[in-house]
């Protein structure tokens, strides 16, 4: 299987493909509990069958090991060990090689499964279920439900470099051009709580006021409520928010359509608003900055954000 980036989400159509596999469980009577998982088929390079798996010396736990792929290195991470699942017994023989973040690697799994197309509109937030929850949303077909994995957050507590590059406090305090950013609002919309917190902890520490929200309907609500509030004192949409950073991957509402949506209204045309996404291929960027994106980052790209929320947020061009 080759990958297909950015088919569906060039349109902010709202609508995404998935490919599903299984990970069943044995549960304590014994049986096998199949399980089905989904990952955005944007994000997955091929699939193939496991190869030779050279293993790695103190390597983290749920690192498998290494196989050779087109003349390349890839680390093999079990997601049984992940998901913490018994599966005494049961073959795990594919590997869903992923590409993101700037990373290719390799999720081990018994067996693929098949590509739906679904909307976002259909893919339900999960319930939490504490800190170690991987799972950023559900999709109920008929007698089973996928399972929507936070890779991101998978990979981060692997390697955190791998998804967010840290910030040195100087690069905060020290910006270019440094202005006074503590009445400023940053609205931060994504999914993942990891991501949501990383960009939140940078935003805060330079200064910026930070709301948050888990989707992209979620966003657009409070995008909306500020432009009721803005009309009725008679502001402009950017004395209540002055920016608004959003991932592109999110239940209800993904970030492409929540970007055309707040490009059709003419309120909004001042607010600028950067897509900060795993998924910013060379390709992908010239699609989403014709949607109306100002800016577009990605997930490792974290050292950029001040500067870019600086200097948008200053109403000059980035």
């Amino acid at each position: 299987m080759k990958n297909n980036h950015g088919i569906l989400l060039e349109s902010g159509s709202n609508e995404l493909e998935v490919v599903t596999f299984r990970l069943d469980e044995v549960n304590p009577a014994g049986e096998t509990v199949p399980c089905y998982f989904g990952v955005n088929v944007a994000k997955v390079r091929e699939i193939i069958r496991l190869p030779h798996i050279f293993k790695v010396v103190n390597s983290h736990p749920a690192i498998v090991g290494m196989i050779k792929l087109r003349g390349k290195i890839i680390t093999v991470i079990d997601l049984a060990t992940v998901l913490e699942k018994d599966v005494t017994g049961l073959k795990a023989d594919h590997v869903v090689v992923l590409e993101f973040n700037n990373v290719v690697l390799g999720m081990l799994v018994q067996q693929v499964s098949r590509i739906y197309r679904i909307s976002w509109k259909d893919v339900e937030p999960p319930i939490k279920f504490g800190e170690s929850a991987y799972v950023t949303g559900l999709v109920k077909k008929e007698d089973f439900i996928i399972f929507l994995l936070d890779f991101e957050k998978i990979i981060g507590e692997i390697s955190s470099e791998a998804i967010v590059h840290s910030v040195e406090p100087e690069l905060i305090e020290h910006a270019d051009k440094p202005f006074d950013r503590s009445t400023k609002k940053i609205l931060v919309v994504d999914d993942s709580p990891f991501i949501r917190q990383a960009l939140g902890s940078t935003l805060r520490k330079a200064g910026y006021i930070v709301e948050e929200a888990g989707n992209g309907e979620e966003a657009w609500t409070a995008i909306n409520n500020k432009v009721e509030m803005c009309r009725a004192s008679d502001k402009g949409i950017t004395e209540e928010l002055s920016l608004v950073i959003t991932d592109v991957e999110m239940p209800q509402m993904d970030g492409l359509h929540l970007t055309t949506k707040v490009r059709a209204e003419a309120f909004l045309k001042e607010l600028p608003l950067v897509i900060f996404s795993s998924l910013a291929t060379d390709d992908n960027i010239r699609k989403w900055r014709n949607l109306g994106a100002d800016n577009i980052l990605t997930k490792p790209d974290l050292p950029n954000l001040v500067r870019v929320a600086d200097t948008l947020v200053q109403g000059r061009a980035v």
